[in-house]
Parts: structure tokens; sequence; C-alpha cells
């Protein structure tokens, strides 16, 4: 799998982006691009900031029993699966500044490095190897961009 923290991925990953456009639609599901933009960044979201409550030891026991093998696992996500009620984006959004705080996000991650969240307490799974976050931040984002046909 292709890595957040690899420069040369975060380059593709930044064009992939950068060739999504307003009138860019869906091949599946019901996001606009500027819902989906904003939907990607709430991973970030809540790993740099406190915008986010986190959930209740039992639904953290529930989601690392349950959820956590799909999300930082290798196999990639089905159409339509279902998904955590702060990743649901119903208003609309500004396409380029849901656009550019994700670059940013990809920005801030590759610079930090693989290191600095070795270890680090997600949201919803409790601590989480490197490589489970890249996993993580990757897939989700790749599903994502190749929704929009990028």
């Amino acid at each position: 799998m292709k890595s957040v923290f690899n420069p040369a991925d975060v380059a593709e990953l930044t064009d992939r982006i950068n060739k999504l456009t307003t009138q860019t639609q869906p091949l599946w599901g019901k996001m606009a691009v500027a819902q989906m933009l904003a939907h990607c960044n709430v991973s970030y979201e809540m790993v740099y900031t406190d915008k986010h409550p986190k959930p209740n030891p039992f639904l953290k026991f529930i989601l690392k029993t349950l959820v956590k093998s799909k999300v930082v696992g290798p196999v990639p996500y089905k159409h339509g699966n279902p998904t955590a009620p702060a990743f649901i984006i119903k208003d609309e959004r500004d396409f380029e500044l849901e656009k550019g705080r994700l670059i940013d996000h990809l920005k801030q991650t590759l610079e930090l490095g693989e290191k600095h969240f070795d270890g680090k307490e997600s949201h919803s799974f409790g601590k989480l190897p490197g490589g489970e976050w890249n996993t993580m931040f990757y897939k989700h984002l790749d599903h994502h961009l190749t929704q929009f046909g990028v």
C-alpha cells in the first residue's frame, strides 16, 4: 500500500485531488465532490483538532472489536459501506476551502512523519502503530478519490 508518509505518494494524492473540479461527479454514492472532500477531512480533524467528541468507553470497545480491522486492515472498502455520524456531510461545502484543507492535512501528516503517529491514540480505536495510521488515512482517501474517478 502507498503511504501518506512518503513524499512521492503524497504528491500523487495531491495531483489526484487537484484533478477534481466542482463539476466532478461520483461513480457511486450520494455525496457531491465538496462534501466528499469535507468527509475526507474528518479523519484529519480527529487527529489535529478537538472538533469531534470522542466515543464513550463502551462505544470505543465496540468500534475496536467490530470496526477497527476493516478500517486499518488492507482490504479495500466496499461501495456503500456505512459510516460514522461524524463523517456524514449533509450540508453544502466550499469546494476550494475543503480541497485546500485536505491538501494541507496531507502535507502536515507527511511533515510529522510515521514516527509521530507510532503509538498515537486514535479517536476510536486506541493506540495504533504508524503503519495502521497510514492504512487508515491512505485507504480512505484513495477510496473516495477513486469514487470520483481520479
